[in-house]
């Protein structure tokens, strides 16, 4: 029962990859470049790209199940439905896809919307899968230290409706229970979605309190959408900016909530707590 991973070298995927490893599975990553790879040694190397059909032809040979996970690029839509064809073609029909939470309302966000159509794509075809919708990866928040730590501002521009950030570790862990349940089934396994989130929803105003009882000085939330842009816009293409700037007003004007038993469905799952962001404060304020 081999699993293929994809995105496997990215900040969710490695989770997955060590979750996974943890638990004795049978795993294949796709990778661009297996020498760049640094992957476990149990991890086998499967060279390829979501848009070269004969290498993820040669990927899929074998699979079980599939976890498909495709980066924030223009044509992340074009890969995904690639991708899942590809997969049917094979035989597979067990699949845990990573979408986002709330992908169905954030629909001016390009990426929500791409990843929405892509669920309707494996709803409509009929494949066996659990899709998770994370909601904002707290961890985001970790390249935000320098700023929260020698200027005592919180730049990121989350609003005051309330974000229930999720821990990346979280997905994780959630991503490889819900691979193996699928991929050790006796038989197809009805379509799931899953929200993945945090305990608590966090305003901008919450967030920085939560830095300045760790820190033990004034932190102050300041950030904008635009602002956001603009920054983004130094150091990735225009494109990215504009779709992150879309997704802040979201944050601002709709916020980012758990639907009731979420939490309880999430923690019954993990069989643990789910980690806080005061974890995540007290773990960067740690190693400062």
């Amino acid at each position: 029962m081999t699993i293929l991973v994809t995105g496997a070298t990215g900040t969710v995927g490695r989770q997955v990859i060590q979750q996974l490893v943890s638990r004795g599975a049978d795993i294949r990553a796709l990778v661009r470049d297996p020498m760049a790879a640094n992957l476990p040694d149990e991890v086998a190397l499967a060279k390829g790209e979501m848009l070269d059909i004969d290498s993820m032809r040669a990927a899929l040979d074998g699979v079980n199940t599939l976890f498909l996970l495709n980066a924030v690029v223009p044509d992340e839509l074009t890969q995904a439905l690639i991708t899942l064809n590809l997969a049917r073609e094979a035989g597979i029909d067990r699949v845990v896809y990573l979408s986002v939470i709330h992908s169905d309302r954030y629909v001016d966000v390009p990426h929500f919307a791409a990843k929405f159509a892509v669920e309707r794509m494996i709803e409509r075809t009929g494949l066996a899968a659990t899709i998770l919708r994370p909601a904002y990866y707290m961890n985001n928040d970790v390249s935000l230290k320098d700023t929260i730590l020698s200027q005592g501002i919180y730049p990121m521009p989350i609003g005051d409706k309330g974000l229930q950030m999720v821990d990346v570790r979280d997905i994780g862990e959630i991503a490889a229970i819900e691979l193996l349940r699928r991929a050790q089934s006796s038989q197809l396994l009805p379509l799931e979605r899953l929200n993945l989130v945090g305990p608590d929803p966090l305003t901008d105003a919450d967030v920085a309190r939560i830095w300045s009882e760790t820190l033990s000085r004034p932190v102050t939330h300041i950030g904008t959408p635009q602002a956001f842009e603009q920054t983004l816009r130094e150091f990735s293409p225009p494109w990215n900016g504009y779709d992150m700037r879309k997704m802040a007003e979201r944050f601002q004007s709709d916020g980012m909530s758990a639907d009731r038993g979420d939490i309880e469905r999430l923690e019954n799952i993990l069989g643990r707590p789910l980690r806080s962001y005061h974890d995540l404060a007290r773990d960067v304020a740690a190693e400062a």
